[in-house]
């Protein structure tokens, strides 16, 4: 089982997750599309689920049906991540539910701590 579940379609970025994963003894499972996110939550009981606001498919409607189908005796900590300047999308993400939203350079800069934190 992954110990977090990353919704990202930045290869690059993807690459770099990775490494800090293995770096931190994290286990990361990565999704493109928000629909995927869905599906590997469903099946998946990892604490951490982490969003690139700037996927392509469906990031913000995916966020928005964690939170309804959240449950209150397993609750997951989701983070997501955009760039500094999309104060609107982050605020859209906030609307979703995303109570965790921040800019990418802060989440790269944390990111050891954050993976470190879901491990099982």
């Amino acid at each position: 089982m992954a110990d977090a579940i990353v919704l990202i379609d930045d290869l690059f970025f993807q690459a770099k997750l990775h490494e800090t994963a293995k770096l931190t003894g994290a286990v990361l499972e990565t999704v493109t599309t928000g629909e995927q996110l869905l599906k590997s939550a469903a099946a998946n009981p990892a604490a951490l689920i982490i969003v690139d606001l700037n996927a392509r498919q469906g990031a913000l409607a995916a966020i928005e049906q964690l939170g309804k189908s959240g449950s209150p005796g397993n609750p997951r900590r989701v983070i997501a991540f955009l760039s500094h300047v999309q104060a609107d999308l982050a605020e859209r993400a906030r609307a979703a539910g995303c109570r965790e939203v921040m800019p990418r350079s802060k989440f790269t800069q944390n990111l050891a701590e954050i993976l470190r934190g879901a491990k099982s």
